[in-house]
């Protein structure tokens, strides 16, 4: 199993770098007041460097706008997911605890104000990729029951039976979700610019020490970019 970023993809974005973290035998079942502490922590951090009026200019955040943008979404409708988490901590929320390996990512995405997901592998079907949906794809939000597809021209993460995470990583599907059963996951770390590379380097290290240290897995570490453009799963 493969995953492939399609070179349009690049065409359109060339100073992309994708993270990516392939983590196996997890133990997804634990819970970890630390890595709450952790969430709570840069929650504190998010309320206290960024404004809720102004919280779209923030450069990571206004870069991401557009990259939906470009795409044909409507970012304000359909927020990337650290623009999502970065207004309900603003608004006042908290993230819950999900399992360990979703709470790692999201003190990461908090941390570096950065977009990041996880799939199960054992879940998928066939390689994986990131590429345009041509609108004919299959897709169940989590817990949803009717199909979502997504617009033709979309970014998309998909493998060989649909969709498994629409509009980069605004919404993930059901059928790969990770749980507390999940042993094999991919973990992506989404930088566009002006995120740079030595940061993407740095959150992709913290993310792959923490789940080694809190789901006590074995990972693997790659950056996919126009010069390399697949990897290996398993």
């Amino acid at each position: 199993m493969n995953f492939t970023i399609s070179p349009k993809v690049f065409e359109n974005y060339p100073d992309l770098a994708i993270g990516v973290i392939t983590a196996t035998n997890i133990d997804n079942s634990g819970e970890f007041p630390e890595v709450a502490q952790k969430l709570r922590n840069e929650e504190k951090n998010v309320r206290n460097s960024i404004d809720l009026d102004t919280f779209k200019e923030h450069p990571n955040l206004a870069s991401l706008q557009e990259v939906h943008r470009a795409f044909g979404s409507n970012p304000n409708k359909f927020p990337p997911s650290a623009q999502a988490l970065v207004k309900r901590i603003l608004k006042g929320g908290e993230l819950p605890s999900i399992n360990p390996l979703v709470d790692v990512y999201n003190v990461i995405s908090l941390r570096y104000i950065v977009c990041a997901g996880a799939e199960d592998i054992d879940a998928c079907e066939g390689d994986v990729q990131l590429a345009y949906a041509d609108g004919s794809e299959t897709f169940k939000l989590i817990g949803g029951e009717e199909e979502e597809p997504p617009d033709e021209g979309e970014l998309v993460y998909k493998d060989d039976v649909g969709v498994i995470c629409r509009k980069l990583n605004w919404r993930e599907g059901d059928r790969t979700r990770t749980t507390e059963n999940t042993k094999n996951a991919i973990v992506v770390i989404e930088g566009f610019p002006p995120f740079s590379r030595a940061d993407l380097d740095k959150a992709l290290s913290e993310v792959s020490e923490m789940l080694k240290q809190y789901c006590k897995c074995e990972t693997k570490v790659e950056v996919l970019t126009k010069e390399k453009v697949e990897c290996e799963l398993r």
